[in-house]
């Protein structure tokens, strides 16, 4: 009869994804690992076989959560111009540094790396321009295709912003496609009153 686990997957995963944050993808083995989280290494072996397995659970771990709090504020969110920012917004998350915004892209090259990864990506960048588009149905000005335009504006304002990370990370991204989406559907004003 095996052993009952005393840790679910998904909480060792998340200190992986914690290193991998931190110290880099390379940083990822199952000593440091079973530190973070209290197993032996020879426990995290029996479950993810080998580093590249882990690594791989542990970034497959971060797309059920990017994708989760995607639904989340999906299911929330206004079918207006000022929703679609708003979407945005809170897929920005809660950096305001550039060390650790920095830090956070190391995953990216590790999803551009791994083909299963790489389709996650892609899968959810479909559905985010899905969203989009539903917030501009009703916007008669709205050009085909302007939720991959306003993708591909939010993404340029979070590389742009670690360049030169003048305030907070959210209000940037609020300001740069409040201004975007001005210029393309020539309103004066996509903002919310609150």
């Amino acid at each position: 009869m095996p052993r009952p686990r005393t840790l679910s997957d998904e909480t060792i995963l998340d200190a992986a994804l914690e290193i991998v944050q931190r110290e880099g993808p390379e940083r990822i083995t199952f000593a440091a690992v079973a530190d973070a989280c209290g197993l032996s290494p020879s426990t995290l072996v029996q479950r993810f076989t080998s580093k590249s397995g882990l690594l791989q659970a542990a970034l497959l771990r971060a797309w059920d959560q990017i994708e989760a709090l995607t639904a989340s504020l999906a299911a929330s969110t206004a079918r207006t111009p000022a929703g679609a920012v708003e979407f945005l917004v809170g897929l920005s998350g809660e950096v305001d540094d550039v060390d650790s915004y920095a830090d956070s892209l190391r995953l990216l090259r590790e999803d551009f790396r791994d083909p299963v990864l790489r389709e996650r990506g892609k899968h959810w960048g479909e559905e985010l321009a899905r969203i989009l588009d539903s917030c501009f149905e009703r916007v008669a000005a709205a050009p085909e295709g302007i939720g991959q335009l306003l993708m591909a504006q939010w993404q340029g304002v979070l590389i742009w912003w670690g360049f030169s990370p003048q305030g907070r990370l959210k209000e940037a991204v609020r300001h740069q496609l409040r201004e975007c989406l001005d210029a393309v559907l020539g309103e004066p004003d996509v903002s919310d009153p609150g």
